[in-house]
């Protein structure tokens, strides 16, 4: 098969070539000059951001037959080996598939020969995180002193998995995401070189779908190229993207805008009806009016917006939406994008979630005009109530009790109501060990509250605590039900909490809030609802032995585990 993928045939054979990672390729090149090279070097990032390509480039470098140069010359005998793998001296590993203990012991046994070919014996460890602990201490000595003529090379995508002691022994180069600019620019230098017609605003939609990986980037552009036949147009770059068009985000924005229900809802089926992911079109979307924020608050900043191209449709749109709608409009899909995670039936959602937003009323007109004639008449009404209170005196207290008691009913009407079919749902998933991690974790996250300054918010957590957690959702009770409303309607401080823990315990969990009161009677129901269910499934126990669903249920909440009547 003589065709080879872009991505292959586009790979960096220079430093120069690696691109956005200045800052890396800069002091290595420095360190070539002067002939400084470290044992041991560790290139983390994410994925397609040129940690592999440094890699061999590095190795080229120092085994060129021009050294010390800082870019390698690419046409003696070490450089084109190294480039077509025939030199057996640079070794490249998959650590995903040689995770062992002998694959590095192998390594060990064989570092203290001297390479045949070039100066250097360079050994490069890709996804090196994969290794066992064993491997990892198998490799450990090697790695601290090795021979004077090897070099190791570790790449990963997850730093945070690769224990402290080889941390230390590298000397670390963390590799950023490409901006879509330089993503851009890049292909434009490809699709020039090999012919292919394009538009501009189609490079911008693969390059933002990239996510800041140069790899994935390319592949995506090498099948807009074969979807297009040797034409890349912006409906290719959506239909191989799956992103949504902005002709139909900005058809559903002024929809939105002139609280037109009826076109919202046939832009909506439209872009269902292609097939579009309903997630995906509400994140597209949310990006859409972040990106309109930014252009909003700083018009200069093109190069921050993640999904909005700036043409005149959407320059005008945004001069006439202020920011107060597209913080309730960001607030309103957050929200429903939240809800998505945790229904069968999206669509259903979205569609409720753009009659709310078409029905939304503009903070400027709930302001603006105020019913002045109605505010006097209430003041004329307490002035004239106040005249009786003097005039007769105070009225008794048993008199004033029942509007009391009204009053009090109102409040608890309103109050917060937590959400039993989505926590009912994360019982089922939820294990003891989730919850040991959190609580492991908790102080730790209250205080980066308080440094984020957000001790007011931090505050309310002074009084609560999580109580049941799986690995994608976390219950934190509430001692007061006023204290768990105003964290749950606080959509920044829930999501600064799902992000500090996000990187304490390395995975992404939805917040659920409880008060303390409701919570008993949720975690009460799940219980009875469990047994009730094994109960008809014909689950049989001896006398002697406890209900299962008693020992799972303390399992997950502990010891003070609610008493059940039979």
């Amino acid at each position: 098969m003589s065709y080879q993928a872009l991505y292959r045939v586009w790979r960096p054979q220079n430093f120069i070539d690696v691109v956005g990672q200045e800052h890396v390729t800069q002091t290595l090149q420095n360190a070539l000059l002067h002939d400084k090279i470290s044992h041991a070097y560790l290139f983390s990032g994410p994925r397609g951001t040129g940690k592999t390509s440094a890699a061999k480039i590095l190795a080229k470098a120092v085994n060129c037959e021009k050294a010390p140069t800082e870019e390698p010359c690419n046409e003696c005998a070490a450089c084109r080996g190294i480039t077509d793998g025939t030199i057996p001296d640079v070794i490249e590993i998959d650590a995903a598939s040689n995770n062992g203990v002998e694959e590095i012991r192998d390594i060990r046994d064989k570092v203290k020969y001297t390479p045949t070919s070039v100066k250097y014996k360079v050994y490069i460890i890709d996804e090196v995180h994969m290794l066992s602990i064993g491997a990892f201490n198998a490799l450990l000595k090697t790695l601290e002193e090795p021979p004077r003529h090897v070099i190791f090379i570790l790449a990963t995508t997850e730093p945070h998995k690769i224990p402290l002691t080889i941390l230390s022994r590298c000397q670390r180069f963390d590799f950023k995401r490409i901006t879509a600019q330089a993503i851009v620019k890049r292909m434009e230098l490809i699709v020039k070189e090999t012919g292919v017609d394009y538009e501009e605003n189609a490079l911008a939609v693969i390059a933002r779908a990239a996510d800041g990986g140069m790899r994935d980037a390319l592949s995506l552009l090498d099948q807009a190229i074969s979807f297009g036949n040797d034409k890349v147009t912006i409906d290719d770059a959506l239909t191989v993207t799956g992103a949504v068009s902005q002709r139909f985000l900005l058809n559903l924005a002024n929809a939105i805008k002139t609280q037109d229900v009826v076109s919202g809802l046939d832009s909506l089926e439209e872009l269902l009806f292609q097939g579009k992911d309903p997630l995906r079109f509400i994140e597209d979307f949310i990006l859409f009016y972040r990106d309109m924020l930014l252009y909003k608050s700083a018009p200069n900043l093109e190069e921050s917006l993640e999904r909005a191209l700036l043409n005149d449709d959407f320059k005008s749109l945004a001069a006439e939406v202020n920011k107060e709608e597209i913080y309730q409009l960001i607030s309103e899909l957050n929200k429903t994008q939240q809800e998505m995670r945790w229904t069968n039936h999206p669509r259903v959602l979205l569609e409720v979630a753009i009659v709310k937003l078409c029905h939304l009323d503009s903070p400027a007109q709930s302001h603006s005009h105020p019913d002045v004639d109605q505010l006097i008449q209430k003041i004329n009404q307490l002035e004239q109530e106040l005249l009786e209170l003097k005039r007769h005196g105070v009225v008794r207290e048993e008199e004033q009790a029942p509007p009391v008691q009204k009053r009090t009913q109102r409040i608890s009407k309103n109050g917060f109501q937590a959400p039993s079919g989505k926590i009912n749902e994360i019982l089922k998933q939820a294990t003891k060990q989730d919850l040991l991690t959190i609580k492991r974790h908790w102080a730790e996250m209250i205080e980066q509250l308080n440094e984020k300054q957000m001790r007011s918010q931090a505050a309310l957590l002074k009084e609560a605590e999580p109580v049941a957690a799986s690995s994608q959702a976390l219950v934190i009770k509430f001692k007061y039900e006023i204290h768990c409303k105003m964290a749950m309607d606080n959509v920044r401080f829930i999501d600064t909490i799902s992000s500090i823990l996000s990187s304490l315990v390395g995975q992404s969990l939805a917040i659920v809030g409880a008060p303390e009161e409701q919570w008993l009677q949720i975690r009460e129901g799940f219980v009875k609802g469990q047994r009730k269910h094994n109960e008809i499934s014909g689950d049989v126990m001896e006398d002697h032995e406890e209900d299962p669903i008693i020992s799972e249920a303390r399992k997950l909440f502990g010891d003070d585990l609610i008493e059940i009547n039979e």
